[in-house]
């Protein structure tokens, strides 16, 4: 489905970004997991049009994507929720919603909203809330739930634990796990990387720009490197 082949970003003279190569393929979950400053969420702005790179390809759906503008993108069916949640924060959660939804008919958007409360309860009970009064964890419930109004084929997720509660960022990560099961593929950037691959496929290991390793989820987790720089031991 995604295909990121020998990929270079730059900010200004400053290499983020070094001949990275990786793939998603349709139904996956694939984590991308390493320090700060490796080049994480570089790589996903990268792919979702809002950074481009120096050389290489990005191939979504069999078609190349590495130099079309972000809004192409979502129609294309590339949805990308941000580190930060940025939900926004003047307007009410189903408001946000139809946002997301903007370039489906009305019809479709209604479909797509009752899907999104049946997925994420909580987000139904505060439909009339403005979105800036929600918890943390209400609004990552509202920025998945908006990318999801597009009806995507591939979801970018940074850092969607980021700032919870540990009670919180389990039920976030049920939540992702049900999106993959009903059919959404995801690629997910997290620091936690112990949870990211618990419930990811495969895995990619970044270190200053580069991928350093790449496995199985469950094979990455018994890594004993992988264990000791990012799984605490």
């Amino acid at each position: 489905m995604l295909e990121v082949r020998d990929i270079n970003v730059y900010y200004g003279a400053i290499h983020a970004v070094k001949g990275v190569s990786f793939e998603v393929a349709r139904g996956e979950i694939v984590t991308l997991i390493g320090a700060n400053g490796a080049g994480k969420s570089t790589i996903l702005k990268t792919v979702s049009g809002i950074l481009r790179t120096q050389g290489g390809s990005i191939s979504f759906m069999g078609d190349e994507i590495s130099s079309i503008d972000a809004c192409k993108l979502t129609r294309m069916g590339l949805s990308h929720v941000p580190e930060g949640r940025c939900v926004f924060q003047q307007l009410t959660v189903e408001e946000n919603l139809e946002m997301g939804g903007y370039l489906r008919s009305a019809a479709e958007n209604r479909r797509n909203i009752e899907r999104v409360y049946d997925t994420f309860p909580r987000i139904r009970e505060r439909k009339r809330q403005i979105a800036g009064t929600l918890s943390g964890g209400e609004q990552q419930m509202l920025a998945l739930g908006r990318s999801l109004m597009s009806a995507p084929r591939l979801v970018m997720m940074d850092e969607p634990s980021m700032g919870l509660a540990p009670v919180l960022v389990r039920q976030i990560f049920d939540i992702i796990k049900e999106m993959n099961d009903a059919g959404t593929t995801i690629l997910l950037v997290e620091q936690n990387a112990r949870m990211a691959l618990s419930i990811a496929h495969r895995g990619y290991v970044l270190e200053t720009g580069r991928i350093a390793l790449s496995a199985d989820a469950s094979e990455l987790l018994d890594n004993d490197d992988v264990r000791r720089a990012y799984l605490g031991g």
